[in-house]
């Protein structure tokens, strides 16, 4: 399997593409006004303790206020028992092979000595957090005050003392040696060893408890002197991040479409991860990267609430508040032997295919899958099977569960941000929400592209934009910063004009 990363970089906006066999299997999106929050560590405030939720908002500075549970306060008397919850929990708690989750979750564990939240917390109490979840939503933020670090090979359990190692990392030799290197020393904090680390010698691991070490002493430094609502410790840019994160040695290379970026990318690999930084290289072709791949295509299909299948069944995908409904039915495939195998092949195909999907789409919660109805077992066992393996290389957490009586596959995604239909889309205003439209801002960066596309193509003295009343307002307005910018890269002129008869998703380019 060959896999490769593309990072697109614009004025405002940011993208990661991950390609798996010349498949677009995930999507990261960051722009500059609107990052997400999650690892960050915030001096907050509690505004309101509520002992019937166990829970208390707290002000970290952000538009609402975000939700701590009990669960996911440290208690320093109870350091052991979290160590042992945590070590007890770690195959089941990881998010991919990040055990940030783990701590929040292992309280749960320690439930019977776990006080009352009014004997945790008062209003008015300043208190230390870290953000585990971007506010989605109507939601606030989803908060603990057991923080975690990460690194390129470890992730720093700074309240704790557990050493624990990536379920993903399944040697056992392999496990107990990398154990043994982050143990060496009696280090004073917990360290989970993350997938990233098999096979690494031991100065790399040296050199990231090291940099962790210099990271928590910072992170202590700055909690003495900041201000309620200020942002202590920041994770990485959503390159750095990718870099970070998701290349391994099996990744070919990682193109970027920006010097600058790509630069930067090099400098932080040659730091981190010596081994792998000749896999980045800066992307130069007329063609923009994402249209060289697909990706802009498959961008557009996975806002789409139908999935074709290759034999002609196909998916239908409902996203809810509650949760996320798929559908599966046979479509246009007749099959060559009997019914019973016609379904059982159609299911197979929607196994593999809801597992891309999840990933792409970044759905998360609650999943129910009504696959078409098998009377064999066997075809059941094998579909759910099928299923699971093609959702191991998922990063996010995911637990599935037997056929139900109603002949429903329940399983369970983990959340931290936002899906890409709610990163990419608004509630249509013209359908009472009934349905959705990509927003101005999506729009904007989508005739920003299509600009440099045009004039990498064609020959063009000036260019003019026809677009919706809004979309040209909200470029000649917050956006004219980066249309001036894209004049002077182009050297061309720019004039935009607004049609009332041009809905919010319409545009044309017209070369003069």
């Amino acid at each position: 399997m060959t896999e490769e990363i593309l990072v697109n970089v614009t004025p405002r906006e940011t993208r990661v593409a991950v390609v798996e066999n010349g498949m677009l299997q995930e999507l990261h999106i960051e722009r500059g006004w609107r990052r997400g929050v999650v690892g960050n560590i915030y001096k907050g405030k509690v505004q309101r303790v509520m002992p019937g939720m166990q829970a208390a908002f707290v002000d970290i500075g952000l538009d609402r206020a975000a939700f701590l549970h009990a669960n996911d306060i440290f208690r320093a008397n109870l350091v052991p028992a979290i160590d042992s919850a945590i070590e007890n929990a770690l195959d089941g708690a990881m998010e991919g092979d990040i055990a940030v989750a783990a701590p929040a979750q292992a309280p749960a564990a320690a439930a019977q000595v776990v006080p009352s939240i009014t004997e945790l917390l008062r209003d008015g109490q300043e208190i230390v957090v870290q953000v585990v979840k971007d506010p989605i939503g109507g939601k606030g933020a989803r908060l603990t005050t057991q923080v975690s670090i990460p690194s390129r090979y470890l992730v720093l359990l700074p309240q704790s003392k557990v050493i624990g190692v990536s379920s993903r990392i399944e040697d056992e030799t392999e496990r107990q040696r990398l154990k043994g290197l982050v143990s060496a020393g009696g280090q004073p904090h917990g360290y989970i060893v993350r997938t990233n680390a098999e096979s690494q010698p031991a100065e790399a691991l040296a050199e990231d408890i090291a940099y962790l070490g210099r990271a928590w002493s910072l992170i202590e430094k700055n909690v003495r002197t900041a201000t309620v609502g200020e942002c202590i410790y920041e994770d990485l840019s959503l390159p750095m991040r990718a870099v970070r994160d998701l290349i391994r040695r099996d990744v070919e290379k990682v193109k970027v479409d920006s010097r600058e970026t790509c630069d930067r990318l090099r400098t932080f690999a040659a730091q981190y991860m010596p081994g792998l930084a000749e896999k980045i290289e800066h992307y130069v072709g007329a063609r923009p990267v994402f249209d060289l791949y697909g990706v802009e295509d498959e961008i557009q299909r996975a806002l789409e609430k139908e999935v074709p299948l290759k034999s002609g069944g196909y998916l239908v995908i409902d996203q809810t508040e509650a949760m996320t409904t798929i559908d599966v039915n046979t479509g246009s495939f007749l099959g060559q032997r009997n019914l019973e195998e016609t379904v059982y092949r159609t299911n197979l195909e929607a196994a593999q295919s809801v597992a891309r999907q999840l990933r792409l789409r970044n759905l998360g919660g609650i999943i129910i899958i009504d696959f078409i109805d098998m009377i064999d077992p066997e075809h059941r066992r094998q579909v759910l099977r099928t299923l699971e393996k093609s959702l191991a290389r998922d990063h996010a957490k995911t637990t599935v569960y037997d056929f139900s009586p109603l002949g429903l596959v329940e399983m369970t995604r983990k959340r931290t941000v936002e899906s890409l239909e709610r990163q990419l889309s608004e509630p249509c205003h013209e359908c009472s929400g009934r349905g959705t439209l990509k927003t101005a801002e999506t729009v904007t960066y989508e005739i920003f592209r299509e600009i440099t596309r045009a004039v990498r193509q064609f020959e063009a003295a000036r260019l003019l934009v026809i677009a919706s009343p809004k979309v040209v307002a909200r470029i000649t307005d917050e956006e004219s910063p980066a249309v001036a910018e894209l004049e002077e890269f182009l050297g061309k002129s720019i004039r935009f004009q607004a049609d009332e008869q041009y809905t919010q998703e319409q545009f044309d380019v017209v070369l003069l």
